[in-house]
């Protein structure tokens, strides 16, 4: 929506009845002279030195410094003091606290004037109506100051997403990672507040700091007005002791379709340029929009680029003089409240707890450094997911869908999949897993890829459509591509008991429409006081009455690739070992049939991602303390007769898979599933062979 110029002529004052000559410069009056209001003083001198405009007034109530402002110019404690005084002036600009915007802007509008507006416009939904609906009855022209909104990149962005420059379009995302100190949250009495003596402000690391940010990213996005926003999800988060929130994910889908996820902090190690990315099929456009430089990543290369700036306020001047319209008016900020009043509306952020993060500096210097922030905000931005979603030690626990416990004690959280994108084919796992001593023996969504998922069931060619998530292996293109092909796993029924679950899944193509069919039953048991047993039995059946070919990379012409059935993904491990009964070592069991598989190491505290975090329970349950032996062995037991390789990882990522179409496709006939099966041993400690010959001799026995 583009907010067009008045029709009354400018300079004409509706209140006072006073107009200025058509042609004299425009009449400019500054609201707010410290802070942020001191670049706008340098960008008016600068302006009027060129003649474009003639700064008539200031309000303040605390004045400048004498000497600071030309004799000609009038100050005033309050807008309402300058607006009775006259003549209106041709345009108001406030920079002032957040609370006071909308009550500001409307004086100034009801006065006549047109209204230059500091970020964020307003503090909530129903106070940016108002504003709206007041410039639309006065005729006025609102300009908000989204600075960004002026980068000459910006229509090079949607020119490069429109001709195809990256592909299909994945998502976009915001990157933020900023420090700010004690003093920051000082510097005024609002700073830092969710509201004041009962008045919204909504000050924040999304609402202010880095709010060009989320405003840019909206932007590329295709999202300006409020129709344009189908959801906002918030996950708030603070180490500082204010009320507002300072490391935070937000996660916006558009009325278009489009996700974008927003991850900022002011809790950095480091200071850092802000961006906003636009990811693709086949390469990124990054937008550095503090600095107006893009960078376009490709096969063929990467490729930089510099632009140029149109000043809001000449913009806004432009548009009373001839109609050009406004760079960022007020209704194309309608996406950008939107997010702002989910904020408010959200419970307040959660308190990241002291031992994760550290404090750098001394008095009002010193600054919050949340720890492993840089991997984790990286992380996110790649899964589309929240902190929450993640398992972050310090982040909202998120229950599972349902909890697999021996005794009481929980040994594995049941996910269904639902907050996965679309593109990782969401779909049922199991995560976290944990030894009976507590040690977290799974992942999901790691960075290195985030479409794993925990412990489950997943192929990546099931008659041309990928369950497994990521980029599909074609042989037509003898490598990795993105593909439109992703589908989902969906739980149409279940049945529990004691140790037991029963399912029935849908795997959906991305057509919504079912191409299999899977019946699922997992079982579990204690086995001795350190381990237990967890067992998977799958089968697939074509949904309708045709054969499904289920496919892997191996099958499609990846050497070594066979991927696809069950699953493992495990967490960080250091001193990692894996063999069989009858080889050791990555290379040698990787494609290997052997009757189990081993791997021992030792697991993260808790946490894992490639952050440096840990020590604390990850959503799923209690973790240990920082002292406990976190050693853990994993065997996996095919079943009898089994002809199907292991799939295994160690130095590239930790994964553990059998392989149901190594390097040949396996026809579902209709009527007759394709069964597979695995049994694996949990246990705490490091085993040996003989140690796992035993176990699995002795739980033979007993069956």
């Amino acid at each position: 929506m583009t907010q067009q110029p008045a029709t009354t002529a400018p300079g004409t004052s509706v209140a006072a009845g006073e107009a200025t000559v058509p042609d004299a410069r425009p009449r400019i009056a500054l609201v707010g002279v410290h802070g942020f209001g001191e670049r706008h003083l340098a960008n008016l001198a600068r302006l009027e030195g060129s003649g474009a405009l003639e700064l008539v007034a200031v309000a303040d109530p605390n004045p400048p410094q004498s000497g600071r402002l030309a004799e000609s110019v009038a100050v005033f404690n309050t807008l309402d003091q300058l607006l009775a005084a006259g003549p209106v002036p041709d345009v108001v600009i406030l920079a002032t606290p957040i609370q006071t915007h909308a009550p500001l802007a409307l004086a100034a509008l009801a006065a006549g004037a047109d209204v230059y507006v500091e970020k964020p416009p307003v503090a909530s939904l129903a106070q940016f109506q108002s504003v709206l609906a007041a410039a639309e009855i006065s005729g006025r022209l609102v300009q908000v100051g989204f600075q960004s909104l002026g980068s000459q990149a910006l229509p090079a962005i949607r020119d490069a997403i429109e001709s195809g420059t990256v592909g299909q379009v994945l998502g976009f995302s915001a990157t933020g990672m900023w420090q700010r100190n004690k003093g920051y949250f000082k510097r005024s009495r609002w700073a830092g507040k969710r509201s004041l003596d009962g008045v919204d402000v909504v000050d924040g690391v999304a609402t202010n700091a880095l709010a060009h940010a989320v405003a840019t990213a909206l932007s590329m996005a295709g999202a300006h007005t409020i129709a344009d926003v189908a959801s906002v999800e918030t996950d708030l988060y603070r180490a500082n002791g204010t009320q507002s929130d300072d490391t935070s994910i937000l996660r916006v889908r558009t009325a278009a379709g489009q996700t974008l996820l927003c991850a900022l902090t002011l809790c950095a190690p480091e200071q850092q340029n802000p961006s906003v990315t636009v990811h693709g099929t086949l390469g990124e456009i990054t937008f550095l929009y503090t600095e107006d430089e893009l960078v376009i990543t490709t096969p063929a290369g990467e490729r930089r680029e510099s632009f140029g700036r149109t000043d809001l306020l000449e913009n806004l001047l432009e548009a009373r003089k001839s109609g050009t319209p406004l760079l960022c008016a007020l209704p194309d900020t309608g996406a950008f409240t939107s997010v702002l009043e989910a904020i408010r509306i959200s419970p307040d952020p959660q308190e990241i707890g002291p031992e994760h993060f550290t404090w750098v500096g001394e008095g009002d210097n010193a600054h919050a450094v949340v720890h492993g922030i840089a991997g984790l905000i990286e992380r996110a931005v790649k899964a589309q997911a929240t902190f929450a979603e993640l398992g972050v030690p310090w982040a909202r626990s998120l229950p599972p869908a349902q909890t697999l416990s021996i005794d009481g004690k929980p040994v594995a959280g049941y996910q269904d999949g639902s907050h996965i994108r679309a593109v990782s084919s969401p779909r049922p796992y199991l995560h976290p897993v944990r030894t009976l001593a507590g040690t977290v023996v799974t992942d999901h969504q790691p960075l290195d890829h985030v479409w794993h998922l925990g412990v489950g069931a997943a192929l990546q060619d099931v008659d041309g459509v990928n369950f497994w998530g990521g980029r599909t292996y074609t042989r037509a293109a003898g490598e990795y591509i993105w593909r439109p092909d992703h589908g989902r796993i969906v739980r149409t029924e279940a049945a529990e008991s004691e140790g037991r679950l029963s399912e029935t899944l849908s795997w959906n193509g991305p057509d919504g429409d079912p191409i299999l069919n899977e019946q699922r039953t997992w079982t579990w048991d204690a086995v001795s006081p350190s381990v237990w047993r967890l067992t998977l039995h799958f089968a697939l059946s074509p949904a309708g009455n045709q054969p499904v070919s289920l496919g892997s990379p191996g099958s499609n012409g990846r050497h070594q690739g066979g991927y696809g059935g069950f699953f493992w993904r495990l967490p960080e491990c250091s001193g990692a070992a894996v063999w069989t009964p009858a080889a050791a070592g990555e290379a040698a069991v990787h494609g290997s049939v052997a009757p189990w598989l081993a791997w021992s190491g030792t697991f993260d505290a808790g946490f894992s991602g490639g952050t440096g975090d840990g020590g604390t329970d990850d959503g799923g349950g209690t973790a240990d303390g920082g002292g406990t032996d976190r050693s853990a062995t994993l065997v996996f037991v095919a079943e009898e007769g089994s002809t199907d390789p292991w799939f295994v990882r160690v130095d590239g990522y930790p994964g553990v898979g059998q392989s149901l179409a190594w390097d040949t496709p396996v026809i579902a006939e209709p009527g007759t599933a394709v069964r597979r099966g695995v049994t694996v041993f949990i246990a705490d400690g490091i085993l040996a062979a003989e140690d796992i010959e035993a176990l699995i001799n002795k739980q033979g026995e007993k069956r």
